[in-house]
Order: C-alpha cells, then structure tokens, then sequence
C-alpha cells in the first residue's frame, strides 16, 4: 500500500510501526493527564497546586534538556527510548496502585509528577532526532506534521475516553491504560531495525559540545528568530493542562465529561492544524508571527467566555492556530540544523517548547488562584501579543544582517 504525498512519510515500513505504537500510547497519556489534573483538584481543590504539579512534570525539561540534547548527538537513541518508555509505564502503574488503594496524597502525585518530568526530558529530543533517520530528510516535515497530529489525534481521544471512563470507573482505570500503551510501545520499539546510532566521536567534551550547539543558535538568525517565536507561543498558549480544567471547573462549572470534552475540542483544532502543515509548505517566518498572533488572540478570547458554546469553538481555534505554529518551528529547526548539531538544536527546541511551560503553569495557576481563571487567560493572550510585537521589531532591525 501507498500513502498519498499528505502522508508520505507512513510509506516508510519503521517509521510506520513506530507512529502508531506511539498513536496508542499517546492516547494513554491524555487519558493520564486528565485523571491527574481531576486527582489533584478532588485532593486539594487549589489552582495553585494544580499548576505546581505541572511545574514539577516539565522543570527537568527547563533544567537539562539542552544536556540531554548533546547526549542525543552520543548515545543509541532506540536503546535510550525504550528506557525511557520503561519509566513511563512503571510511573503509571504507581499512580494507578495508589489511586485504587485509596493511598492517594498530594505530595506522592508531585514525586510521581516529577519522575515522569524527568523521563521527558530523555525522551523528546532524542525522539525528534530518532525521527529523521527512518524517513530521511526529504520527508521530515511531513513526519514531524504527522507526529503532532498523532500527538492532537490524542488529545481528542483521550479526554473524551477520560471523561466517560472517570466519570463511570474511577481515576484507576485511566492510570492503568496509560501503561497498556507504554507496553505496545516498548514492544514496537524492541523489533525495529533502525538503532539511531551516534554520531562519530569529535573528541569534544559534553560541554563543549553544548556550547557548540548554542553558539550556532545565536549566531543563526534565522534559527534565533524560530527559537524565540517558539518561547512566547509555548509560554503563553500551551498551558491548557492547567487552563482548560479551570476554564471547566472553575467559570462553566462543567464535570469531568464537560472539561474531557473541552479538550477534545482543542485537540480537534490541533489535529486540523498539524495535517494542515503535513500537507502543504511551511509557512515562511512572517506567516508563522500572524499564525502565532491569532493563536494568542484566542486566548483573548477565552478571557471573555461565560458558556460551553463559546468555549469550545474558541479551544478549537487556538488548538489549529498553536499546533501550526509549533509544528513549523519544530520542521524548520530540523531542516536548518546540520546533521551533527540536530541532536543539540532538538534539545533547545524542546528546552523551549516544553521547558519554558513549568514558568508559564506556575504563572497560570498562581494568577488564576489569585484573580481568576479569566484574567489568566487574558494575560497570556495580551503578554504573549506584547512580545511577539517586540520580536518582529527587533528581526525587521537585525535579522537581515
């Protein structure tokens, strides 16, 4: 069977098998991330530690991320991600034990919050990199497009199934999915061919080598220009782990099957949005600046509902608009990058999209605690217009020279 050219890369019989082993497990993880965030507000009812638990799931990203990027260009990337889908599952279970036990505190979900964080922070930039050496780079960007379509195709999925199946089994069940679909993946993982090889050995040491990798993202202003427009994106608008059960809970007073469907809306937006990218040109840098506009202009918007009717459109919008932004940068970044710094860029890359995001959670929650879940919205979709402004200015200053 031949894929048509929207989704060429799946012709590749590795990078196939690898896609939806990977589809199943990430279906799993949004089913984890929705009982999670209804787990700590039943155990505490405070936005404030609900956007900590994030905090905690995605600092080791901020912290080493650029660290384990330089890693990525040194070590077999099928071996490291097959320890890393290990970790996964067994992080899963704990939750589920402790959730059916009735053992279930605060500070074990933090702890279990952070190993999970630290398991990320492995698995992602050497992840991007695995990508390109089972499809080649003439269908790398179709990958990537069909990776963060996987990726949405989840998000629809999972929190519907999560809502339906907390609603009528309890929290357990959702944890203990989510390691099923960490088994299929180790599975998979375990019979592909392509290893992931590192790179040949420069007698560099690690930090040198990071420092290499740094250097040529600040002395590329192109690369810079991504890179920055990828910070204020992932700061401002990917914080929906902790927005959107606010959003349900707090201002529409929806249950868990309202707040699943929510994100499901999102998630349909950023499926629409990355096969959108998957199936036609990367838009160039000035079109990725008003994609990115309307994105955080959805948040504005956010700022503002009152009913699920308004809500869900205005997820679905961001959800497109975001996952476009997202998935171009990231397709950019690779294609730019020479093949012996990927490993490194893909670090930053990550750093910056997923990284930066415990400082926006915490920021979220802290001023959704404080203010309202409404004001939060509002000041990301005003900071992040704010600084997408100041970034134009500054490349139509120096990015030509």
């Amino acid at each position: 069977m031949t894929f048509p050219r929207g989704l060429r890369s799946l012709n590749h019989d590795e990078f196939r098998r690898f896609y939806f082993a990977q589809l199943v497990a990430q279906v799993g993880s949004w089913i984890q991330a929705v009982a999670q965030s209804w787990l700590v507000l039943q155990l505490t009812g405070s936005p404030l530690r609900l956007g900590l638990i994030s905090t905690l799931q995605f600092a080791p990203v901020l912290l080493f991320s650029v660290v384990v990027g330089a890693a990525a260009d040194r070590l077999p990337k099928r071996r490291v991600l097959i320890a890393s889908q290990v970790t996964f599952l067994c992080q899963a279970l704990a939750l589920a034990v402790l959730v059916g036990t009735g053992a279930a505190q605060y500070w074990q979900v933090c702890v279990l919050a952070l190993v999970l964080g630290f398991a990320n922070v492995v698995d992602q930039p050497v992840r991007q990199s695995y990508i390109v050496e089972m499809v080649g780079r003439d269908d790398l960007g179709n990958a990537i497009a069909l990776n963060s379509a996987s990726f949405n195709t989840a998000r629809i999925v999972g929190p519907a199934v999560a809502g339906v199946l907390i609603a009528r089994f309890g929290l357990a069940p959702a944890f203990a999915l989510n390691a099923v679909g960490f088994a299929a993946v180790i599975t998979v993982l375990t019979r592909l061919r392509v290893h992931g090889l590192p790179a040949a050995k420069t007698g560099a040491s690690m930090l040198e080598e990071i420092g290499e990798g740094l250097a040529y993202a600040l002395r590329t202003p192109l690369v810079l220009a991504v890179l920055a427009l990828l910070t204020v994106v992932s700061l401002c608008v990917f914080n929906f782990t902790v927005y959107v059960p606010l959003l349900a809970r707090t201002v529409l007073g929806l249950g868990a099957e309202g707040f699943g469907f929510l994100m499901a809306s999102l998630g349909v937006g950023a499926v629409a949005g990355a096969l959108t990218v998957g199936a036609g040109r990367a838009p160039s840098l000035g079109g990725l600046f008003a994609i990115a506009a309307i994105a955080l202009g959805g948040l504005l918007g956010l700022s503002a509902v009152r009913q699920f009717w308004m809500a869900a459109p205005l997820l679905f919008l961001t959800g497109f608009f975001g996952i476009m932004v997202m998935a171009s940068c990231n397709a950019r970044l690779q294609n730019e990058a020479p093949g012996e710094l990927r490993g490194r860029v893909m670090g930053i890359y990550v750093l910056l999209s997923g990284g930066v995001f415990p400082i926006g959670a915490f920021l979220v929650g802290a001023i959704s605690e404080h203010w309202g879940v409404s004001t939060a919205f509002f000041c990301g979709g005003a900071g992040g217009l704010t600084a997408l402004a100041a970034i134009g200015l500054a490349w139509r200053r120096w990015g030509s020279r």
